[in-house]
């Protein structure tokens, strides 16, 4: 077990470059088993949830190498069409496999997934599409059977835009005979990505970034080499602790208006945003206003997995801030951390109302999940005075060299061995 030590009040000065993203990353590795021939993902990350992802599609049979940075992927001699409990419970993205699975093997056997524990993240929307598309289902003893003799197209409504859920329609109806309408779709700059790969293996989908997509079935798919998209969570993580820290930092490689609704925050806060092309400089004095209200929506509006880190900065803030989580019920288990280092947070149901203190101290926590995590640290890098944060293994799910990063920004952080 490995924790960071971080001794706070350092400015942030220079560039860092974005990874790919983790949230489309992980479902294009899930749909690389739609083709027999290969496929490779360019650029992808150093974290443990991709690393989860191969070893399931090396399970399933397919052969998975890194060249560098690229991940190639050849599915050709992949027979297996069930996943093992221990592999779904360590990933939520796991789920992503079932429309791959009975795509390719008209047949899945899965666990319910896992992640981190920030809510309870029902998999009906999932299911209930699949069964549109002719899916036969059975629940039984914490694992999900499904068969189908053949996927049809189907009109498609989603009664709440999930990410996941829209993914696993993508995957699901790619290659179903006839055209399957999807209404209600998640936005999210992802699910672009995802319609991008998979048109560029042969599919016609279109619509995606819209709340109606339209997939026309195809009969086969081919192999493609594909690069990602950046990460705009942890591209705002960044830009995040610059401005608790205070300094001038530029993040690479991720569009504005991805975090656009975050960067009008920050403006808030009093930091000064310039953007241009794919590229976002902060300036900051580190003596921030607080947001009097940011309430997570799904895309264009907050994203949920800014909400810790956007509460961090709220709790040195002058002012107080009503922060409203309407996607995850158990998202604040970070907040009795950040009251260790001083932070004034009253939780009630789905809302925190952050009174800014104007200062952190340093202390002890322990990260409880990945953005909860991410949160801690840029309260540290901000706090006066050393913190220890443990539990990286969560922090590691996500964010691909952290302290290396920071460090070249000016950050005091170092990662030990427990």
């Amino acid at each position: 077990m490995d924790k960071f030590i971080i001794d706070g009040g350092r400015r942030l000065y220079g560039t860092i470059r974005a990874e790919s993203a983790k949230n489309s990353v992980l479902p294009l590795l899930a749909a690389s088993v739609l083709t027999e021939e290969q496929v490779t993902i360019r650029e992808v990350p150093a974290i443990t949830d991709v690393l989860c992802m191969v070893q399931i599609l090396r399970e399933l049979g397919a052969k998975v190498t890194f060249r560098g940075e690229d991940v190639i992927i050849d599915s050709a001699d992949a027979c297996c069409h069930e996943i093992s409990s221990a592999l779904t419970k360590e990933l939520r993205s796991s789920v992503f496999m079932l429309g791959s699975l009975l795509t390719r093997f008209r047949r899945a056997v899965i666990a319910y997934p896992g992640g981190c524990d920030i809510g309870l993240r029902p998999i009906d929307l999932h299911l209930s599409a699949l069964k549109r598309l002719g899916v036969k289902i059975e629940e039984r003893d914490g694992f999900i059977y499904c068969k189908c003799d053949v996927l049809r197209g189907a009109e498609i409504a989603l009664d709440f835009p999930s990410v996941g859920a829209t993914e696993n329609i993508l995957l699901a109806a790619v290659k179903a005979e006839g055209r399957t309408v999807l209404h209600g779709a998640a936005k999210e700059p992802e699910i672009v990505d995802l319609q991008n790969f998979l048109n560029g293996m042969g599919a016609n989908i279109r619509g995606a970034g819209t709340d109606v997509i339209v997939i026309e079935g195809v009969k086969r798919l081919g192999g493609v080499t594909f690069l990602p998209i950046k990460d705009r969570i942890e591209a705002g993580s960044y830009l995040i602790a610059c401005a608790v820290c205070g300094g001038e930092t530029e993040v690479e490689g991720v569009c504005g208006e991805n975090i656009r609704l975050l960067l009008h925050k920050l403006r808030e806060n009093g930091c000064k945003i310039h953007t241009k092309n794919d590229k976002i400089r902060i300036e900051s004095s580190g003596r921030l206003k607080s947001n009097r209200r940011i309430e997570t929506m799904p895309f264009p509006g907050f994203p949920t997995d800014l909400q810790a880190q956007a509460t961090a900065l709220n709790s040195g803030a002058e002012g107080g801030a009503l922060i409203i989580e309407n996607l995850f019920e158990t998202r604040y288990k970070y907040v009795p951390e950040l009251r260790k280092m001083g932070a004034d947070i009253e939780v009630n149901g789905r809302n925190a109302f952050v009174r800014g203190v104007s200062r952190l101290h340093g202390a002890t926590v322990a990260a409880g999940d990945l953005r909860g995590g991410a949160a801690l640290v840029i309260a540290a890098l901000g706090a006066e005075g050393t913190s220890e944060v443990l539990d990286l293994s969560h922090i590691d799910r996500g964010y691909a060299d952290l302290q290396g990063k920071l460090t070249s920004l000016g950050a005091k952080i170092k990662r030990v061995r427990i």
